[in-house]
């Protein structure tokens, strides 16, 4: 299947889209998952079907279902939310590249510190009125000033998982 993605401005639908983030963590035997529910942004799908644009996650609204964990992760330790109050992953290029997938070139801004990133998205919908996104990917968190491992328990990448829904933006 080949998915054409229509020209013009597209929004972010919050309430449509989820991002969730997992973590294995003490020494590996446990999976933590969390999901980040204050979800925004805005794109771009230019004539020659390149896209650009932004995706921003409000870091208090980080939620593993256990207060105490959250309170340490929006700490200086992990996100320090009280300083960098978003995540955002700002989009160059967007490229279809046949079929449903498209390689999407950006930067990944945690905790103030910007990274190049790219990933893999597949548009599992798309018509002229809405077009929905889903990626998974990996990221070190190391790379954003997240050292805090207390006894080493903390290894390896944290895999975020993102279904996004846009919709064309009103004039």
């Amino acid at each position: 299947m080949t998915v054409a993605v229509e020209t013009g401005v597209w929004q972010l639908d919050p309430t449509a889209s989820a991002v969730a983030l997992r973590h294995r963590t003490m020494w590996g035997l446990v999976n933590v998952k969390g999901a980040l529910a204050a979800v925004g942004g805005r794109g771009e799908v230019a004539a020659d079907g390149t896209a650009t644009g932004t995706v921003t996650l409000d870091v208090a609204s980080l939620d593993t279902k256990n207060a105490k964990r959250d309170t340490h992760l929006r700490s200086a330790d992990f996100f320090d939310a009280d300083n960098h109050p978003e995540i955002t992953f700002a989009v160059r290029g967007a490229d279809l590249r046949g079929g449903d997938t498209a390689q999407v070139d950006g930067q990944l801004t945690v905790r103030g510190i910007s990274r190049p990133h790219t990933l893999t998205a597949r548009v599992t919908s798309a018509d002229a009125e809405a077009l929905t996104l889903e990626a998974e990917f990996t990221v070190d968190r190391a790379e954003f000033g997240m050292g805090w491992n207390q006894l080493g328990m903390i290894r390896g990448l944290t895999t975020v998982t993102a279904a996004l829904r846009f919709t064309r933006a009103q004039g």
